[in-house]
């Protein structure tokens, strides 16, 4: 099964906010079979359901323990967008 999630992450924190999402974006291209697009509103991750979901709440455990204070909003959505988009 295939997930699409799109993900904002908003650190509320001192530290420099955008040192922190590119950090958090750059953790999740790490991971070979997850496709990963950025633009200037949000991310969005497109894989297998199991690794995606797994891999993107290990990631923002992360950012909750480096960086304190952060919100994510995140839409998880079933199947592969972009197939969808492709198709229109």
């Amino acid at each position: 099964m295939k997930i699409s999630i799109e993900i904002s992450l908003y650190p509320l924190a001192e530290q420099q906010f955008k040192i922190e999402i590119w950090r958090f974006i750059k953790k999740l291209r790490q991971i070979d079979d997850l496709n990963v697009v950025t633009n200037g509103m949000s991310t969005q991750v497109f894989g297998d359901y199991d690794l995606a979901v797994n891999t993107v709440m290990a990631e923002i455990k992360q950012v909750h323990q480096q960086v304190g204070t952060a919100v994510f909003v995140c839409k998880f959505i079933s199947g592969d967008l972009r197939q969808v988009e492709d198709e229109i």
